[in-house]
């Protein structure tokens, strides 16, 4: 319970210091505004990308809900099953899970996004998850395509009539994000020619598919342990390195594949403000998390950032 507080205390911190968000004064929704002050209630939503098709696209939805939490509230004690969505409308995160994972075991970072005022949209893939009938780890080469999919099914669903979610997904300004195999498949998302919807990536413990980084130019932040036994530390830095325009490298050393993923293990504190702050920049325009991203992301001896081309 401790360290519940301390993250929804820390959530309270990363969101202050900006503009109140707008209230909204008729049934219409309010369109697009600044970063949320204060953290929100989860809620949460299940859906099925194509479900008729030959790939059917398990998706498990993490959006803001109202009310807003009280400082001293978990995230745990505020999320909810198809709670009401939080007036107005919220960039949106997909996140990719890893080989033999599921987007149920990213939830204590993905909820905690949700709360700082984000839609998390996470699919299962169908042959690298953990229940897959038929498991196949070359699969991933074509889940950067099922990322695409999930984002135009996220875009007609903002404009479909009496939708939980329609009206609330600001939907030219999305980010992919995903650990391990994950990472690797929101590095394959970011091919020649994508849609400038796609503003921003995170890329945790993963590297870079054939193809990655070729532009438009979005800001990347990449986070790995510096002792990955699974996908060791110079593939994501050289991700890094062949990526162009804005990035970031957040190393955690000594760490493995993940256990910085995990609350109350060394790095969490500084990987979950670190993410927050570059997705509040990227896709809510918040110069102040920007201008914050470097204190918040370095504990000197568990945590270190390079930086690239970041504006000032």
């Amino acid at each position: 319970m401790r360290v519940q507080r301390l993250v929804a205390a820390l959530l309270v911190a990363l969101v202050a210091g900006c503009g109140p968000a707008v209230a909204a004064t008729d049934d219409r929704v309010p369109s697009f505004r600044p970063a949320p002050p204060r953290p929100y209630a989860v809620g949460v939503r299940h859906l099925v990308v194509d479900p008729d098709g030959s790939r059917p696209l398990p998706v498990t939805v993490w959006y803001p809900a109202d009310p807003a939490t009280p400082p001293d509230a978990t995230i745990q004690e505020a999320a909810g099953p198809d709670a009401p969505v939080a007036a107005g409308r919220f960039p949106v995160v997909v996140y990719s899970h890893g080989l033999h994972s599921l987007p149920d075991l990213h939830a204590p970072l993905t909820t905690r996004w949700a709360a700082a005022g984000f839609v998390v949209a996470a699919p299962t893939y169908p042959r690298t998850n953990l229940r897959a009938r038929d498991f196949t780890r070359a699969d991933v080469r074509n889940q950067p395509a099922d990322g695409w999919r999930l984002i135009r099914h996220l875009v007609r669903l903002d404009a479909r009539p009496r939708d939980p979610l329609a009206g609330h997904l600001a939907v030219d300004r999305f980010a992919a994000a995903g650990h391990s195999a994950g990472g690797f498949t929101t590095a394959g998302m970011f091919t020649s020619g994508h849609s400038l919807r796609l503003r921003a990536g995170i890329v945790i413990a993963g590297g870079g598919l054939a193809g990655s980084f070729a532009g438009p130019v979005a800001p990347l932040l990449f986070v790995h342990g510096g002792a990955d036994p699974i996908v060791p530390e110079s593939v994501g830095r050289a991700a890094y390195d062949r990526s162009s325009g804005p990035a970031a490298f957040l190393g955690l050393p000594g760490q493995g594949h993940g256990e910085y993923l995990t609350p109350g293990r060394p790095g969490f504190a500084q990987v979950l403000a670190a993410t927050t702050d570059f997705l509040r920049w990227t896709l809510y325009d918040d110069r102040r998390a920007r201008d914050r991203l470097r204190a918040d992301a370095v504990l000197p001896g568990v945590t270190t950032l390079t930086t690239r081309a970041l504006p000032r």
